[in-house]
């Protein structure tokens, strides 16, 4: 869906832009000025910006891409939006931290190399939709409450589900109203998504009480990024609308399932679908060697698709979350399932199940990419590396046999120091720097250690 801003009457223009961690970040002037915008770009401070500059230089420059244009459904009057680059203010030239631009660059260095055209991704969204959220967090005072009418649980204080029309506990996969009270939201949710121009595949009230899925069609690695952006900020800002909270927080109830961003990806050339073959799972080589490079780099991987310390409560035996590092057909268990439906040539593909909505979906997929063509290009063994394939639940294997298996990490600072140790697949082509790597880690490590230092209410439970 293509949108010029000389298409209608816009009053305002709004530069939408990422930081470094993936938080969303947005600028708005006036439409009149759109030539000099388009010219000159416009300045910013991005010191204030998580993860990029110092206060003494904290100058850049956001340059639109017109390519991404589209129209804010949340502004009161005529609005067109764009996603920027990040410039360096006085010469104009890339700012390597930018992570629109290190998407831009795995892309290129994939092509480059001859490997592949195009590859593409797809991302499922899990979320909760909560009536009510309040969080309190002081030097006295450490706790959150949260209240959900379609799950029965709530503060106390307020009103109740009394109509015997509510879920139990993992019991909310593909239910129906009146059961399922989100259809109507999730409804005006895929509609602004289906108007924004991305391809819906379906959206469903998902196994957690108040949980619900969208899943998109699959799409090339920075529109990729772009769509995870703007439909967390569509689906934030329709349940907002509608006096709801939503949040895609990996785990924010305790013992109910928690949510992930489960990336299906494949690789094409000559518009040809690169992991169509005769092997398991009806994988070819080049598809085999894509999964083995994902799970090689697995554990380093995570600190980019699983980059908080809330991630890795999800990563836990029991709720369908990968907990080891193997590949399987259909397997809900495994790092990467081959969808057993996905049975023709242009849809034969992968699925990482790790990744989180907390992840910078720029870098993740940059991520992604840049393992699975390090084990095309050293022909990683999925064999050698016992990265399976195991088609039994990971709880019914044997014990001797799950042992011999990687683990991903299981926090956040053991995800970050594999990285440290793990990420020279990451540097080829110049797609990430050392520059990027250590300052990502360095202000991961700060989030990590703010939240150690914190007493935890369980922590009272177990011992004042």
């Amino acid at each position: 869906m293509t949108i010029d801003i000389k298409d209608r009457d816009f009053k305002w223009i709004d530069l939408k832009f990422s930081d470094l961690i993936g938080n969303f970040h947005h600028l708005t002037l006036p439409a009149k000025n759109y030539d000099e915008i388009k010219k000159n770009g416009v300045g910013f401070d991005s010191s204030s910006c998580p993860g990029f500059k110092s206060v003494e230089g904290g100058d850049m420059v956001l340059i639109i891409d017109e390519d991404s244009a589209f129209i804010d459904p949340f502004f009161e009057e005529p609005t067109i939006s764009y996603f920027c680059y990040i410039k360096e203010a006085d010469t104009r030239s890339e700012y390597l931290r930018d992570p629109r631009t290190v998407s831009l660059k795995a892309h290129e260095y994939m092509r480059n190399e001859g490997i592949a055209d195009d590859v593409l991704f797809g991302p499922e969204f899990e979320f909760y939709i909560f009536d009510r959220v309040v969080v309190n967090n002081s030097e006295n005072i450490s706790e959150y409450r949260i209240e959900s009418y379609e799950g029965k649980f709530g503060f106390g204080d307020g009103e109740v589900n009394e109509s015997g029309e509510f879920l139990m506990k993992k019991s909310g996969y593909h239910s129906i109203p009146p059961k399922d009270k989100f259809t109507d939201i999730r409804g005006k949710i895929s509609k602004t998504i289906i108007e924004h121009g991305i391809d819906l595949i379906y959206h469903h009230h998902e196994v957690g009480s108040a949980q619900n899925e969208v899943e998109i069609k699959r799409y090339p690695i920075l529109k990729t990024g772009d769509n995870v952006q703007i439909i967390k900020y569509f689906i934030k800002n329709v349940c907002y609308k509608n006096d709801l909270s939503a949040t895609f927080m990996p785990k924010p109830l305790y013992n109910m399932p928690g949510n992930g961003m489960h990336f299906h990806q494949h690789l094409f050339k000559d518009g040809k679908n690169l992991f169509f073959g005769n092997g398991y799972g009806g994988l070819s080589q080049i598809g085999e060697y894509y999964v083995a490079g994902l799970l090689k780099h697995g554990k380093s991987l995570l600190a980019f698709t699983n980059p908080s310390t809330n991630s890795y409560k999800r990563l836990v035996k029991g709720f369908e979350a990968p907990v080891k590092l193997f590949y399987s057909l259909a397997n809900r268990s495994a790092a990467i399932r081959i969808p057993k439906y996905a049975t023709s040539e242009n849809e034969k593909r992968i699925e990482f199940r790790p990744p989180d909505a907390t992840c910078n979906p720029y870098l993740a997929t940059a991520a992604m990419l840049m393992a699975g063509l390090d084990g095309i290009k050293n022909k990683i063994s999925l064999k050698d590396n016992n990265f399976g394939p195991f088609d039994q639940d990971l709880e019914k294997m044997e014990k001797s046999i799950v042992e011999r298996i990687d683990s991903c990490p299981t926090n956040l600072i053991e995800a970050l120091e594999e990285l440290k140790k793990d990420h020279d697949y990451l540097l080829q082509g110049g797609v990430f720097t050392e520059d990027l790597i250590k300052g990502y880690i360095e202000y991961k490590e700060k989030e990590a250690l703010e939240i150690a230092k914190r007493p935890h209410p369980y922590e009272f439970e177990l011992y004042f």
